[in-house]
């Protein structure tokens, strides 16, 4: 087996002729694939059911395609030197217990991209993670330094992947690298300029195996950090990962919240945010960076997304970026769709799309934000208890309509803790059925001043493709119901968040 010491550059010879294994062909399958191969290696890409455009273009590039089935262990992986695998194929996966059993490597991309980030200039890293806001706080961290003058690419769990970036003929100052806790399992030693923990709640129980592996997983993000450690004062969790972490001596632990920050933090005093960490006189005095109007105009008013803002702005000033690219960025960005996006108001009922929402802890940030809610609920509840998010917010329900694979569990939890809460079912079974009579069973129960809210607290994948296209299919359903009673009502809706 190879000797992988020397695989530390771009530049490195040692890659050439090196026989790598790269398990799954999604995106950032095929860009392992095609980074390998430039890099000279010898490439066998390993999937059960590989996208026929994405198989054709390895082999052209000069890969090879294996398409064993799910369990069937690949030829490959007996000769490997190095194996690279896709973020969503679990520890328990057989392909991974194999390598493990031949004693092979296994990479992830997030790894492969750290060793070769010196194509053209290696650029510094600002990690994100957490549970719920990673996507926001990455594409606002990286609005307000390319706002306050740096090159600079959202790269990772965000949709591009990193070795994109990394091959850009141009290079980057600094990528904005979202990172799920898939890939920090396989993430390997890597020495961030600064990073960020939003939130940690309950999550992929399934994939990890129990809540402290993937506690475990979600602290790999401040190991090396070199400059600032950002975290949720909010959220003793993130503050424990922390202070139990192996950072660089001389960086700096950075807190964000809601409240009055103290010296080193970013918070909220009388509706503007400010930084009282990066600046001389910390201790008396703050450097102010945005409003709460600010915050409203750009879709971000809701307590979960200021988190995210203050988040972001604690990365990009420790980074460089001033005071005023953090205030233009904020006025200027708008967050994606289905991320508490208000979609209509009809007959004095709003109707908001959080579909994005996928794990309780999300949905939670959004129930808190509206007072009377009809909430659209359930999918793949990924083995994570919803008890005790229908206990928090049971007074706030007007009623519950409950979609998804994983039905009953929602209802028993909805009967245990708000007995007194009107449910309905949605017992569709067709994909194009399922958010239209969701919607009409909401709208039938829902009165002025109530939010129809899409939050499903629970993956899509058992009735839609994708939390987007539930989100679409609701947003649909909703236009259907405007049109139906005759448009959307003239007033402005009082708790919009766009």
């Amino acid at each position: 087996m190879a000797d992988l010491s020397e695989l530390q550059s771009w530049h490195s010879e040692a890659w050439r002729g090196l026989k790598t294994v790269v398990l799954g062909l999604g995106v950032s399958g095929f860009s392992v694939a095609d980074t390998l191969v430039e890099l000279g290696s010898e490439v066998t890409v390993v999937d059960a059911r590989p996208d026929e455009d994405r198989a054709k273009l390895v082999q052209v590039i000069g890969g090879r395609v294996e398409t064993p089935e799910t369990e069937a262990l690949p030829e490959s992986l007996e000769d490997a030197d190095l194996v690279v695998a896709s973020p969503g194929l679990p520890p328990s996966h057989p392909w991974l217990q194999r390598a493990a059993g031949l004693g092979v490597p296994v990479w992830g991309d997030i790894e492969l991209a750290w060793r070769v980030r010196d194509k053209v200039r290696a650029a510094d890293w600002l990690l994100v993670t957490g549970t719920n806001g990673k996507t926001t706080t990455t594409q606002l961290a990286a609005h307000m330094l390319r706002e306050g003058g740096f090159r600079v690419a959202p790269v990772g769990n965000i949709g591009t992947p990193v070795l994109d970036a990394v091959r850009d003929p141009e290079g980057f100052d600094v990528l904005v690298v979202e990172l799920s806790s898939f890939q920090l399992h396989t993430m390997g030693e890597i020495w961030p300029h600064s990073a960020a923990v939003l939130n940690i709640a309950d999550d992929h129980l399934d994939w990890h195996g129990s809540a402290d592996a993937y506690r475990a997983a979600k602290a790999k993000a401040y190991e090396n950090v070199r400059v600032a450690a950002v975290y949720n004062t909010a959220d003793r969790a993130t503050e424990e990962l922390l202070q139990e972490a192996d950072v660089v001596e001389g960086a700096r632990a950075i807190g964000f919240g809601l409240g009055i920050p103290g010296p080193s933090d970013f918070g909220l005093v009388e509706g503007v945010l400010v930084d009282r960490a990066f600046l001389d006189n910390r201790h008396n005095s703050a450097l102010e960076l945005a409003t709460l109007d600010d915050l409203g105009e750009a879709g971000l008013a809701t307590p979960h997304m200021t988190q995210n803002a203050l988040a972001a702005a604690a990365l990009a000033r420790a980074y460089g970026a001033a005071p005023q690219a953090i205030r233009d960025a904020i006025r200027s960005f708008r967050p994606d769709a289905h991320r508490t996006q208000h979609i209509a108001v009809v007959d004095g009922v709003s109707y908001v799309d959080d579909s994005k929402a996928t794990n309780p802890h999300a949905a939670g940030g959004s129930l808190r934000a509206f007072p009377h809610v009809v909430w659209i609920v359930g999918g793949l509840l990924k083995g994570v208890a919803i008890g005790p998010l229908v206990a928090e917010h049971a007074s706030r329900l007007r009623a519950a309509v409950v979609i998804g694979a994983d039905r009953a569990e929602v209802l028993e939890q909805l009967q245990r803790h708000a007995p007194g809460v009107p449910v309905e079912q949605v017992l569709a079974v067709e994909t194009e059925d399922v958010m239209r009579e969701a919607v009409t069973k909401a709208s039938a129960v829902a009165t002025s001043g109530d939010t129809v809210l899409l939050a499903p607290a629970a993956a899509s994948m058992d009735q839609f493709k994708s939390y987007a296209d539930r989100g679409d299919r609701f947003q649909a359903a909703v236009e259907e119901l405007k049109a139906g009673r005759g448009g959307a009502d003239e007033r402005d809706d009082p708790n919009r968040l766009d």
